[in-house]
């Protein structure tokens, strides 16, 4: 009996299911978001979260810890790399699951996971690299302007060109274009 044991088993058995998740947290950790079903991602979420907070302490005890989850060396990398540093002052809640409708074959709940500090649209788009790169650019209306008469220059300069340049009468165009047809198709040559 399996009272009081609460535990998605996924309709699958231990090996599969085992695998299933070690695949899909890789692939959340190189992708920042995957779509699933919302079962499933729940279950990742599971899988996951200890996995994130223990790559907030960078040794080698925990890379291989986190590699005897993941079975990825690139996932193992990519979560020491750049999402530890992002998330190190973060107690919980790394994962947020966005649900998405139905599936159109069999109806599935299915829903969007992905990390929390990784979707711009929440986190207004601020990154620590790009708000300084932001701060540095002069915000008036002169310098627009500026660079919208010197691309007019530049569109005028061109067209100047253009016109400068002699066009081919329509005949040669055609018969050199009929020589060309000739050449490719091997017509009246006998093999």
């Amino acid at each position: 009996m399996r009272h009081n044991k609460n535990f998605n088993h996924l309709g699958r058995q231990a090996g599969h299911r085992k695998a299933m998740l070690s695949n899909m947290a890789s692939s959340l950790i190189l992708h920042k978001r995957i779509e699933t079903t919302v079962a499933k991602a729940k279950a990742v979420r599971q899988f996951i979260e200890p996995l994130v907070t223990r790559s907030k302490e960078d040794t080698t005890h925990s890379r291989r810890v986190v590699f005897s989850y993941l079975k990825q060396k690139e996932a193992v990398t990519e979560l020491f790399r750049t999402i530890a540093p992002k998330i190190a002052e973060r107690p919980g809640g790394y994962t947020r699951i966005l649900k998405t409708g139905f599936r159109l074959g069999d109806g599935a709940d299915m829903c969007i996971i992905e990390f929390v500090d990784f979707n711009e649209a929440y986190t207004l788009g601020v990154t620590p690299s790009a708000a300084p790169a932001a701060e540095a650019k002069p915000k008036t209306r002169r310098s627009r302007a500026k660079k919208a008469t010197d691309a007019v220059e530049d569109a005028t300069v061109v067209e100047a060109k253009k016109a400068k340049a002699p066009k081919a009468p329509k005949a040669a165009t055609a018969k050199a274009s009929a020589a060309k047809v000739a050449k490719k198709t091997n017509v009246g040559k006998k093999m």
